[in-house]
């Protein structure tokens, strides 16, 4: 049983930090506001930055809070474009299930830690584990990435999203891709890339301290 527990610490700890990593650019909003003048974005699409803004929040809300109709604001948007973010949508909200189901996981878990001591594998706590596995993932994804983003750009949607092209975007027809450039998309790469490492780095120092 005790086994059990330590293997299911491990996998529940690894899938809540990498679904708060994803969660970064999710839900700190003021990491897109800061592209806004960045990237020069008003410029760029001819909107204003009240306007733009107003488009992110809007996309946003109908991602990660429920009940919300879909709108992009004063940007005109088509049905393939309402349908690539129904489609986003789906994997926002399994993201946001596994990040709190692991959440209470965990908490049951450490509840239960007097009773049936620490959580180790081997020779190794059930944390660092998980903290291995969690550097192993954006290593090898960030080496792909940094060979050819555009690559890997298309190989996740051809993943995440198969059988299907509306996530090739008109701009013309759906204009809040003018305002996502996919300079902003790396830089979300690169934030859950530098949070899965942070916090797996924080695990295995925490580990090395304990020894």
């Amino acid at each position: 049983m005790k086994r059990f527990l330590s293997v299911l610490c491990a996998v529940c700890l690894f899938f809540f930090l990498l679904t708060a990593s994803i969660g970064l650019p999710i839900y700190i909003r003021p990491f897109y506001y800061t592209h806004i003048e960045a990237f020069d974005l008003p410029q760029r699409s001819g909107y204003t930055a009240g306007e733009i803004r107003e488009a992110y929040d809007e996309v946003l809300d109908y991602l990660t809070l429920p009940g919300r109709e879909f709108g992009t604001g004063v940007m005109p948007h088509s049905e393939d474009g309402r349908a690539h973010f129904a489609d986003c949508k789906g994997l926002f909200d399994l993201n946001a299930v596994i990040l709190a189901g692991s959440a209470a996981v965990l908490v049951l878990l450490f509840m239960m830690r007097k009773q049936w001591g620490p959580y180790r594998l081997g020779k190794r706590s059930a944390p660092f584990w998980a903290a291995v596995l969690l550097l192993t993932a954006p290593i090898m994804i960030g080496a792909l990435a940094s060979l050819d983003f555009d690559r890997a750009f298309v190989i996740f949607h051809s993943l995440f999203f198969p059988g299907k092209t509306n996530w090739v975007f008109d701009w013309h027809a759906d204009q809040i891709i003018r305002v996502l450039p996919q300079e902003f998309f790396r830089n979300c790469a690169i934030l859950i890339g530098g949070g899965l490492v942070t916090m797996a780095g924080g695990i295995l120092l925490w580990e090395n301290r304990r020894k």
